[in-house]
């Protein structure tokens, strides 16, 4: 592993499990093993190694949910699918990061909301359509209102605010509103395909 990778790494177990704010550079130093003149020559300071730290992790989702979206034979299959995702990207990661996030690095931010405007959004509107080719979606719903909705329960789960981690799960917080958001769209066809499937989850 290069250095450059391997102190991303050793950022990335600190700021998910600790959060951002918390964690200097001389505690990813001292994580590492390594002086703290080392990460300042690959990056200049907290702030720019939790930007690449982020447009990394962007990519990588990327690849698993593009892939998932490819593989996937209808939105139901790649709602699960997407859940299961959710579950083994997100149970490690201590939600405060969001909300630093959103509040301290707004042009770090603004690249997770490119990510979700612009990827999530083209995919989630192309599996609306091919679901309602196949009958698993309503016909009737609005695609563009829907998919807006959609990316914006996406945010309010990182909010807070509203949902206090003291009090609630991310990651349920997450499948909560994909199965509402589910139940919401999908024709007959698609309740008896969604239920099926929280049989196999539920045994």
């Amino acid at each position: 592993m290069e250095i450059k990778e391997k102190i991303l790494k050793g950022a990335e177990e600190l700021f998910f499990k600790y959060g951002i704010k918390n964690i200097t550079m001389d505690e990813v130093a001292r994580h590492l093993g390594m002086s703290k003149k080392t990460l300042y020559q690959y990056f200049k300071d907290k702030d720019e190694m939790v930007h690449c730290l982020i447009l990394d992790k962007i990519e990588e989702d990327k690849r698993i949910f593009g892939k998932t979206h490819k593989e996937s034979e209808n939105i139901v299959v790649e709602a699960f699918a997407i859940m299961k995702n959710i579950r083994e990207i997100m149970g490690h990661v201590n939600p405060i990061l969001f909300y630093e996030l959103a509040k301290f690095y707004p042009k770090t931010w603004e690249k997770f909301n490119e990510f979700k405007r612009d990827f999530i959004r083209i995919n989630l509107e192309e599996s609306l359509r091919m679901g309602q080719a196949q009958g698993f979606v309503r016909s009737d719903i609005n695609i563009n209102i829907l998919s807006t909705m959609r990316l914006e329960s996406i945010d309010m789960s990182f909010n807070t605010q509203i949902f206090p981690s003291d009090k609630f799960n991310l990651v349920e917080v997450h499948v909560a509103l994909t199965e509402h958001f589910l139940y919401g769209i999908c024709t007959l066809k698609g309740h008896k395909l969604i239920n099926k499937y929280k049989n196999i989850i539920e045994e």
